[in-house]
């Protein structure tokens, strides 16, 4: 009940390349006094990152940039709730006095 059910592959429908027809085989001829090969590293597929100064610079500042604008629209924001909060304070402490007015005449 709980197996995973592996999808079968049907015939290939794309554009198929032709297998190489003949020998394939590699031989390598060295000679006694030929030096040994040195080792090559093998080569990457993934993109190397590479930060120049000017990169570096510019990563720097347009960073310095997004934390100082998302810095000023928080404050922004607080400051907007801090304002609307004491409105609301004055509003209620005036219908207060008011509602306490009417109950004393």
């Amino acid at each position: 009940m709980l197996r995973p059910k592996i999808p079968t592959n049907p015939t290939p429908t794309g554009v198929t390349i032709p297998l190489p027809v003949g020998s394939t085989t590699v031989v390598q001829h060295t000679a006694a006094t030929a030096p040994a090969p040195v080792p090559v590293a093998p080569v990457s597929s993934r993109p190397v990152v590479q930060l120049t100064p000017g990169a570096l610079v510019t990563l720097v500042a347009g960073g310095t940039a997004v934390v100082l604008v998302v810095g000023t629209v928080l404050v922004s924001l607080l400051l907007a709730v801090a304002v609307t909060a004491a409105s609301v304070a004055i509003c209620a402490v005036v219908l207060r006095s008011m509602l306490n007015g009417q109950r004393q005449r």
